[in-house]
């Protein structure tokens, strides 16, 4: 059995949304990390509708997880969810990251997370450094799929990085850019793995449709 996990900026959904549910439902994602989701006013519904554009159901965050949401296929579950909160900086946004513990039937459970951090070169490492001992309290094999606003070797990639395994990295295929859509020339975007989850497969998903709908490339994982 295999596990498809896709984490996805939707650039606030700015862009084309008919391209954007296409771009979802052809990849088929069990589960889909989302930055950049609805986090404000009616925010409930604008999560629903976007996750049934999807083919997908809501699973967490939202308001709560400050635009990072999770949501699923009905293959999964989503059994607990709760969020983190990084402090505000006067002047920025405020960011977050959203956890759900999940399972498949008759299998052993897993836990997703999502997080979006900060493009200010000061701030975006203390978050990495809150979201670090968060994963490592974690017990059950986890999966995290973030915009680090960071390329790799930056402290924000070093810190996530010391515990988990970068997909990219293990599949041969850390060079490929996933920003911007329009003249990719950078990897903002990772899925960290736990050790001991076994990758079958690792890409970023380049389409034409994925350049209309959304600034980021979305990321693809299969999981034994």
């Amino acid at each position: 059995m295999t596990l498809r996990v896709v984490s996805y900026n939707v650039h606030s959904l700015r862009d084309d949304l008919s391209a954007l549910a296409s771009v979802v439902r052809d990849l088929d994602p069990d589960v889909l990390i989302v930055q950049e989701a609805p986090r404000r006013w009616r925010w409930r519904t604008k999560c629903a509708q976007l996750a049934d554009s999807f083919g997908l159901v809501m699973g967490a965050g939202g308001l709560p997880g400050l635009g990072n949401v999770i949501m699923t296929n009905l293959r999964v579950r989503v059994r607990e969810h709760w969020c983190l909160r990084y402090p505000l900086t006067p002047g920025r946004h405020l960011r977050g990251a959203v956890f759900a513990r999940c399972e498949v039937y008759g299998r052993d459970p897993f836990v997703v997370v999502g997080s979006h951090l900060s493009t200010d070169d000061v701030e975006r490492p203390a978050q990495a450094a809150l979201l670090r001992p968060a994963l490592a309290a974690v017990r059950e094999p986890i999966v995290v799929g973030l915009d680090l606003n960071e390329t790799p070797g930056g402290p924000s990639w070093g810190l996530l990085t010391e515990e988990l395994a970068d997909a990219a990295a293990l599949a041969g295929r850390g060079d490929q850019g996933t920003f911007p859509t329009h003249g990719v020339d950078r990897r903002l975007d990772a899925i960290l793995l736990d050790r001991r989850l076994e990758l079958v497969d690792y890409r970023v998903h380049e389409t034409e449709q994925a350049v209309r709908a959304s600034d980021h490339y979305p990321l693809v994982v299969d999981l034994a």
